[in-house]
């Protein structure tokens, strides 16, 4: 029996230059699929600087503030009479995590951080993926129908380069 290999295939751009790592390739199948072509990659900016953390420290690390929370678009905000028409409601606050320590509470709604409106572009984790572990970051809230701003420094979570 041979081990299983795994082909890594790059995105390329016209001058061959990589810029990103393909995930998934969506091809025409027995099954009717109509999105021949249809690719999803990792930029490589992204793949890069993932590498570079696994080479140094064996793991990657990713910003962390310690929540749960439900996504808020403009349907569940008309559907739950919502202030806010784009964000993250706060469904839970992990204790001892920098959420916890930035005195944020369930039904808090984060609608910005570092004046990043959240929307349909900017969604709370892709924002969040913006800053490292460590940043200090200041969130626009509502809290009972009130706006504040609160600043909070990210803690870390990692993934390890074994899982």
């Amino acid at each position: 029996m041979q081990p299983s290999t795994r082909v890594i295939r790059a995105l390329v751009d016209l001058a061959g230059e990589v810029v990103g790592i393909n995930t998934l390739i969506v091809r025409s199948s027995q099954t009717g699929t109509v999105a021949e072509g249809l690719g999803f990659a990792i930029p490589i900016n992204t793949a890069s600087a993932m590498a570079e953390q696994i080479i140094q420290n064996g793991y990657v690390a990713h910003p962390y503030l310690g929540i749960s929370y439900q996504p808020i678009s403009p349907d569940v905000a008309a559907a739950y009479n919502l202030p806010a028409q784009w964000g993250a409601y706060i469904t839970n606050v992990t204790s001892d995590s920098p959420a916890s320590t930035a005195n944020l509470q369930t039904g808090d709604i984060i609608t910005g951080i570092n004046s990043t409106a959240l929307d349909e572009s900017h969604t709370y984790l892709n924002t969040l993926f913006d800053y490292k572990p460590g940043d200090q970051v200041t969130l626009d809230l509502i809290r009972n129908n009130q706006t504040m701003q609160v600043k909070v420094t990210l803690g870390t979570t990692t993934t390890s380069s074994s899982s």
